[in-house]
């Protein structure tokens, strides 16, 4: 039986270059599944105060979740051999925060 996830739709756009250019703008949209409900873990994130900014707590909720979906898809890749064993220990920190 497949596991229920949480389908989700993501937009990234580029909104100016480093060199203050707007032009040529561009945009990425990916949709992508998440057993977990990342509003509220960007919610519980922002509530730590682990951040400096309330925008740093969602830009790492959303990349620790991205990241870490798609580490658990693929945790017998060799790329993430190191990582499964330290990984828990990380989250679990994180989660006793």
């Amino acid at each position: 039986m497949e596991k229920k996830s949480n389908k989700y739709y993501l937009t990234l756009s580029l909104k100016e270059y480093a060199n203050g250019d707007t032009k040529p703008a561009k945009e990425l949209g990916i949709e992508f599944d998440n057993h977990d409900e990342i509003f509220g873990i960007i919610q519980r994130i922002k509530d730590k105060n682990i951040f400096e900014s309330p925008s740093e707590a969602t830009q790492f909720a959303i990349g620790l979740k991205l990241f870490s979906e798609i580490k658990l898809k693929h945790r017998n890749n060799p790329l993430f051999s190191e990582l499964n064993e330290v990984f828990p220990i990380f989250m679990k920190k994180l989660k006793s925060l």
